[in-house]
């Protein structure tokens, strides 16, 4: 049995396991992340795989998965949005520190690579897994293989724009997809209408403790399940972006299917509903061409610490 430790790096953690070649995690850790400093990151890392090392005889290698560009040699973080890493030499960190083969990879990648290998992808070919979270991260498996694009930072799909000029994003540009399709876009939805029409929105506000500030995703979330039409409403606007997104990279990508994932997938029915409706009323050629499958990932919150360790399991580097 191959094993390999993957190692899922936040901004406010370090979750690591062992992951044999089935894909099934046998024994995890987690650390809270020292985000503020290089050497402090490479030191956790270090203390949970050692950890985890110490436990099971036979570990080949090291998979990390991280937000933020990896460069093409899966070895440099060029940048991470919630860390202190800069063009980070972190494999060679990491390796130095726990003395076995280390691939960095981007956490949505590891993600995609995951679900592919062994959650909601199992079967296709080309997938586009897309992460509706706190913003929106993706990762591409073109032909059975992990797509990176020339420089290694592909699938940043949060990031195309749907509106020139609109919501500030925090990539620096306007009008993201992600400000518009992701939990926070929920959010948005939620409290602006919470605001402007707090008699609609009664049952959100009682939920949110009197304050459109107090709403957040899992009170709009049961909202939404008890049949409040305020809540059905924000996952109906947040949905017909979502599925105006996978049109259009449909229309680009041609994928089989795509799976979403991220915590505004714990949703279930109630957005991918609307979203294939949206979808497919906005996909080009539509009653022409094969239609690809919206699924909801399978592997959830394990799916980066699997797809990174079996990364490191298979990579050529």
């Amino acid at each position: 049995m191959a094993l390999t430790i993957g190692v899922d790096v936040g901004g406010t953690k370090v979750a690591a396991g062992v992951v044999d070649d089935g894909g099934r995690i046998l024994e995890q850790v987690r650390r809270p992340t020292p985000s503020t400093d290089p050497q402090e990151i490479a030191d956790v890392i270090a203390e949970v795989v050692d950890l985890l090392k110490g436990k099971f005889e036979g570990v080949r290698a090291v998979g990390l998965g991280t937000a933020g560009f990896v460069d093409q040699t899966r070895s440099t973080v060029l940048f991470a949005p919630n860390l202190a890493w800069r063009d980070e030499p972190i494999k060679e960190k990491v390796e130095n520190l726990v003395g076995l083969p280390v691939v960095v990879e981007n956490d949505g990648n590891a993600t995609a690579w995951g679900e592919a290998r062994y959650g909601a992808g199992r079967g296709h070919d080309f997938i586009v897994l897309v992460t509706l979270g706190t913003g929106i991260g993706g990762g591409i498996i073109f032909n059975g293989e992990l797509y990176r694009g020339r420089f290694g930072i592909g699938a940043e799909v949060g990031h195309f724009r749907v509106v020139p000029d609109g919501r500030r994003c925090g990539c620096g540009n306007r009008g993201c997809w992600e400000q518009y399709a992701s939990g926070n876009a929920l959010v948005h939805e939620a409290r602006e209408l919470a605001r402007v029409a707090p008699a609609m929105a009664g049952r959100l506000l009682e939920l949110g403790g009197g304050s459109p500030e107090g709403i957040s995703g899992p009170e709009i979330t049961q909202a939404a399940r008890e049949g409040d039409k305020a809540a059905l409403e924000c996952f109906r606007t947040v949905a017909r972006w979502a599925g105006q997104g996978l049109a259009d990279l449909s229309a680009i990508l041609d994928p089989g299917a795509f799976i979403i994932g991220g915590g505004l997938s714990d949703a279930g029915d109630l957005l991918l509903d609307p979203t294939r409706e949206a979808f497919q009323n906005a996909l080009t050629g539509r009653g022409h061409r094969p239609l690809p499958e919206i699924r909801i990932a399978e592997l959830g919150s394990a799916a980066g610490i699997v797809g990174a360790a079996d990364l490191a399991r298979t990579d050529p580097l």
